[in-house]
């Protein structure tokens, strides 16, 4: 576990709320955020005591803090690092992400960062079922199956997955919602309503270019941004690709959208890895 006191983990979650107040996100998520800060800040003991003795039921049992943001403090007990707030500060770290995976270390992911231009989780799961994870030394079929199967738990790939139920599952979003949200997205940032943010990554210039929309459907709280990888870079692609990160109490996920350059969905917009729900959901549509 990361050496990481109390103080330092309620610093990092009123930055969270910092950020997402600035970003225009629903004001009880800000307010989420800053009381569970006050709960760490308060405890009589350390919090990595209590994930050590007690697991994800003990941070669950702290006032106001409950299922996601009791992961976001094991997160910085754990690792040092929150995930989201380096994507709020427009810092991801895609070696980190990677590296997030069981069966991941720091080195390999190191390694599919610089050999295979992977950054993403999503990009990962296409070169584990396209065949480029298999050929890196190390990567082993039964290490493999673990991998696929662990991204498509994070990605949101499946439904019902025995022992999810017990804390309340996330359902996985239909793609008439993603759309949506994509929708709303473009359509706001197109418009200019919306708070920027500067990447760290392919920014030399530090030009805060990058909106970022917090909305929610029902209980998924959604953040959109433009995809900001080496990926998208290379392929023109920074002002098509968005990445949707959800939560709704049973960790993050991820979907990217596009634009189809391949009939029959030729210049629709469509979920990657959602492609027959898309086309079913267009033909429904007119």
């Amino acid at each position: 576990m990361a050496e990481i006191l109390n103080v330092e983990i309620a610093q990092r979650l009123r930055e969270v709320a910092a950020l997402l107040h600035e970003q225009g996100a629903n004001p009880f998520r800000v307010q989420a955020y800053r009381h569970a800060a006050d709960t760490v800040q308060r405890l009589d003991r350390p919090a990595a005591e209590i994930v050590q003795a007690e697991g994800m039921d003990g941070l669950r049992k702290l006032p106001g803090v409950g299922e996601s943001l009791g992961r976001s403090i094991r997160d910085l007990v754990v690792t040092g690092r929150l995930p989201m707030l380096d994507r709020l500060r427009g810092e991801t770290d895609h070696v980190a992400v990677l590296a997030s995976v069981p069966g991941i270390g720091g080195m390999l992911a190191k390694r599919l960062h610089h050999d295979l231009s992977i950054d993403t989780l999503e990009e990962l799961e296409s070169a584990a079922h396209d065949g480029r994870l298999s050929e890196i030394e190390g990567i082993g079929p039964k290490k493999l199956a673990g991998i696929i199967d662990s991204l498509a738990s994070r990605l949101g790939r499946v439904r019902g997955r025995a022992g999810e139920a017990a804390h309340g599952p996330a359902s996985e979003p239909p793609a008439a919602e993603l759309l949506d949200v994509d929708r709303e997205y473009r359509e706001k940032a197109a418009a200019g309503s919306l708070r920027t943010i500067a990447p760290r990554r392919f920014n030399p210039a530090g030009e805060a270019w990058l909106p970022v929309l917090h909305t929610q459907r029902g209980l998924r709280h959604y953040t959109a941004l433009f995809s900001n990888t080496a990926r998208a870079h290379q392929l023109g692609r920074t002002r098509d690709w968005v990445i949707l990160y959800f939560d709704e109490g049973d960790g993050e996920h991820q979907h990217t959208v596009i634009t189809a350059h391949r009939d029959p969905m030729k210049g629709r917009r469509i979920v990657r890895g959602r492609e027959p729900e898309c086309e079913a959901y267009y033909r429904a549509i007119g």
